[in-house]
């Protein structure tokens, strides 16, 4: 009887934990303020420290959890992200998520050493932990915002590839300190096979993933996502298992998935974005269960975290973006607001629980200050991105949501598909007439939906910025058709999109 109560109570706080999930995310669009804030409050809230409804204080299952929320997360944001736009912004997120990630650790390390009654390896610990930028913040922060797709783009693919570099730092000073003969230069070949193996095992299993979901003929189209999501979850173990990065496997998966013709394409992106919405609710409520305010607005963590969160904003990120991102491109406003948006979250958090699994002396400190700074970047920097970008001329179009192909019937069975389009601004057929789009033979646009109010197409009517197209179209055309809905009335540059 105990137990059925218990597993009652569980399953009510978890339906508790995901509602006030929703309206944590639904308020925050409101106010401005970054989801992730408010759901780590509503974990503290809940916590042994606030409300005592969830008693939580377990580091190492927080750590699995979070691991594998960040692996849905980063699927998710890999599986919206086109090649067209990372090819072309591959260069300056290489480097900052290398080099810039190292530059960050080593500043913030620094300052650090001289602030706080620590070791020097302790210091750069701390450095490292707090390195890299979060991917979870960074798209959630992107997705709803009209910042220029070169920004976007080169921010979503820095964080989505930074953090090998920040755990390979992590971990390497771990064990220096934990084991003081660990040699340094001997840790180095490990970088280079969890970046060049994470890489090609990522590319090898987006391919397979590819193909076995076009292949498999399931009776059910529910399915199909499972299968997506199983993939991701494999190539995240079968990296990590031979010591190669598996986040950075997962995002190079997920971006060849999301670049193929799948069958049931529009089911599986839908749903991978409902379940990483839910893993970054429960991530983050999760991470806010594990700290402990009492000890989180200490003095020493208040005025030691502002100080470092200081350095980490305006010396050590600008320093990093500034120096890494020397002679490709990029004006000074550009390199501001990069510098500006590089948003500390959930890969910190999770990082810092690092030390504490493997008793490092006084990782619990670390914990703290690391929690401090992911709440600072996020309050200050997340809630003024827009403001930001706005000031420095950086805004785009209204944020447009990506077309998705709804299949009528299952690959196999039929070949005919509806496409929805949203035409953005820059887009050529804006402005057109339907009888003047050079559209594939086996297309019909079966309707237009323009300011919320359905429309009739015929060839008359003419296209404009912000229009819902509904296309019923045959699989085989299906790319053709792309292109023209794709196609540019300006050109990409060898930089980016053009501006």
């Amino acid at each position: 009887m105990f137990e059925t109560v218990q597993s009652d109570t569980f399953v009510l706080l978890s339906a508790l934990i995901l509602i006030s999930g929703v309206f944590a995310a639904k308020f925050s669009n409101r106010i401005g303020l970054p989801s992730l804030v408010l759901f780590i409050l509503v974990g503290m809230a809940l916590g042994s420290d606030g409300l005592g409804i969830i008693p939580f204080d377990s580091p190492e299952f927080a750590q699995v959890v979070g691991i594998f929320a960040l692996v849905i997360i980063l699927f998710e944001g890999g599986l919206q992200t086109k090649f067209s736009t990372v090819r072309s912004v591959a260069l300056p997120a290489v480097s900052l998520a290398t080099f810039g990630v190292l530059i960050t650790s080593a500043v913030v390390g620094f300052t650090a050493f001289l602030i706080f009654d620590i070791t020097l390896l302790q210091a750069f610990l701390l450095g490292a932990i707090v390195g890299s930028t979060d991917a979870a913040a960074v798209f959630a922060a992107l997705k709803e915002r009209n910042i220029k797709a070169k920004m976007g783009a080169t921010l979503e693919a820095e964080s989505g590839t930074n953090d090998p570099m920040a755990v390979f730092l992590t971990i390497s000073f771990i064990e220096l300190i934990v084991v003081p003969e660990t040699s340094l230069l001997g840790l180095v070949p490990s970088f280079f096979w969890q970046m060049g193996i994470g890489l090609l095992m990522g590319y090898g299993i987006g391919k397979l993933a590819s193909l076995s979901i076009n292949r498999i003929n399931l009776e059910s189209s529910g399915l199909y996502p499972i299968f997506s999501v199983a993939f991701a979850l494999l190539t995240y173990g079968a990296a990590s298992s031979i010591g190669a990065s598996g986040f950075l496997a997962v995002y190079a998966a997920a971006l060849v998935i999301g670049n193929t013709e799948l069958t049931y394409r529009y089911s599986i992106f839908q749903f991978n974005e409902g379940f990483a919405w839910m893993s970054q609710i429960l991530m983050f409520i999760l991470l806010g269960l594990l700290v402990f305010p009492a000890e989180l607005f200490q003095w020493e963590v208040i005025g030691g975290g502002l100080l470092l969160s200081v350095v980490l904003i305006l010396v050590a990120r600008p320093a990093a973006v500034f120096l890494t991102t020397m002679g490709m491109g990029y004006r000074w406003n550009e390199k501001l607001f990069i510098s500006w948006a590089g948003l500390r979250g959930a890969v910190p958090i999770i990082l810092a629980t690092f030390p504490i699994v493997a008793g490092v002396e006084g990782s619990i400190f670390f914990f703290n200050v690391v929690f401090f700074i992911v709440l600072t970047s996020a309050l200050v920097q997340g809630t003024s991105i827009s403001w930001v970008a706005k000031k420095l001329d950086l805004t785009g179009p209204r944020k447009n949501t990506p077309h998705h192909s709804i299949e009528l019937i299952s690959m196999g069975k039929a070949n005919a598909e509806m496409v929805q389009f949203n035409v953005d601004n820059d887009a050529a057929i804006a402005g057109k007439k339907l009888k003047d789009i050079s559209f594939p033979q086996k297309a019909n646009i079966s309707a237009i939906v323009r300011e919320e109010k359905l429309i009739t197409p015929y060839g008359e009517t003419e296209i404009r910025a912000g229009d819902f197209l509904y296309i019923l179209v045959s699989t085989k055309h299906e790319k053709e058709l792309k292109k023209v809905l794709e196609a540019k009335r300006y050109p990409f540059t060898s930089s980016g999109p053009a501006e």
